[in-house]
């Protein structure tokens, strides 16, 4: 880390910590630990990504309130995916081999479907499903405002369904 970064974040800190640690705390649900790693998370994403900061692209607080939200909302996904823990004396089954035949038709019918929706679609669901970019990023990539990639993924993810309805692979 260069001063410069350190200056950047020091700034950032002094500037709009007391503000995003308490929206971080309500966030939490009051939960200081975690309010304290979303900030810390949030500002990590801010020095990673300084392009975001340039007062020209909007509000600073506006990026760093909406990234908090967006990590707790993550966390909050990860957490309630998560399989509780079950205690036995027996041994799990060992899952299933996998097979890759079946991997590589999978991989040719998703490759179908998406070969079938539009250039737009297509390109907005690679960004962010397969290229896993966040919606700022696909949005600097594709040239398009943030909230058409978001508008973009949800009609390409329900024309992506119908595809594959029609293909028999879904219902």
């Amino acid at each position: 880390m260069t001063d410069q970064d350190a200056q950047l974040l020091r700034a950032l800190q002094d500037e709009h910590g007391d503000a995003l640690f308490a929206h971080a705390l309500r966030l939490a649900g009051g939960d200081r630990q975690r309010a304290e790693d979303l900030v810390q998370e949030t500002l990590l994403r801010a020095w990673r990504h300084p392009e975001a900061l340039d007062p020209q692209r909007g509000s600073v607080r506006a990026w760093l309130f909406t990234t908090a939200r967006n990590l707790a909302i993550d966390a909050w996904r990860r957490r309630a995916a998560r399989v509780g823990e079950i205690v036995t004396d027996e041994l799990p089954e060992p899952p299933p081999a996998v097979d890759e035949a079946d991997r590589a038709v999978e991989a040719w019918t998703v490759a179908e479907a998406l070969g079938r929706l539009s250039a737009s679609h297509r390109e907005v669901l690679v960004e962010c499903f397969y290229e896993g970019r966040s919606v700022a990023e696909a949005s600097t990539r594709l040239g398009v405002p943030p909230g058409t990639v978001k508008s973009r993924t949800h009609y390409a993810l329900r024309s992506l369904r119908l595809v594959l309805e029609e293909m028999g692979v879904t219902r």
